[in-house]
């Protein structure tokens, strides 16, 4: 059972940007909301949770493209910053905000990303593949973007029917 409780598209927490992370922020709380972010993310099989996900509107997410088996791989960005981005990739994302849809999305192949990390020290990461899929979809639900924003306006319109069948069958709440 995740410790905090993923909201679904539509809620409107998902489709507004998140505020910036202020020093004052920077502490135990914090910490505990990002350990808590972790392990709800682990638990409902995810390699990337962001604060809005859980109805927190604030820029930070938490990520780990190992799912739990490499401990390198776990890091939590605040106040996420893209840099840099190149190439193009184009593969199946999911959002644990849409249960139940998998979609091909276009990214970029590498990006380099600005962030602080949970002691507020500044840090980047150059990254490829997914762990770079991983910070731009992240990074856009910072922004109030959601991956239905990125899919052809045919593949959005069939998620949606697929979120209405969701939703009236009770699936989806």
């Amino acid at each position: 059972m995740p410790l905090l409780k993923i909201v679904h598209y539509p809620d409107p927490v998902l489709l507004e940007v998140g505020k910036p992370m202020k020093d004052e922020d920077f502490g135990p709380e914090l910490e505990k909301l990002v350990s808590d972010m972790f392990e709800t993310m682990y638990s409902a099989g995810g390699v990337g949770l962001a604060a809005p996900q859980v109805g927190v509107s604030k820029r930070l997410f938490v990520m780990d493209c190992s799912g739990g088996e490499d401990p390198s791989q776990k890091v939590a960005l605040i106040n996420p910053e893209i840099l840099t981005v190149e190439g193009e990739q184009y593969g199946e994302e999911g959002c644990l905000s849409f249960p139940g849809i998998f979609t091909k999305v276009k990214r970029e192949m590498r990006t380099v990303v600005r962030f602080q990390d949970v002691q507020g020290e500044e840090n980047e990461l150059d990254l490829t593949e997914l762990p770079a899929r991983c910070v731009l979809h992240e990074t856009d639900h910072c922004d109030g973007i959601v991956f239905l924003d990125r899919m052809s306006a045919l593949k959005r319109e069939m998620a949606k029917r697929k979120i209405k069948r969701f939703r009236y069958a009770g699936e989806w709440v």
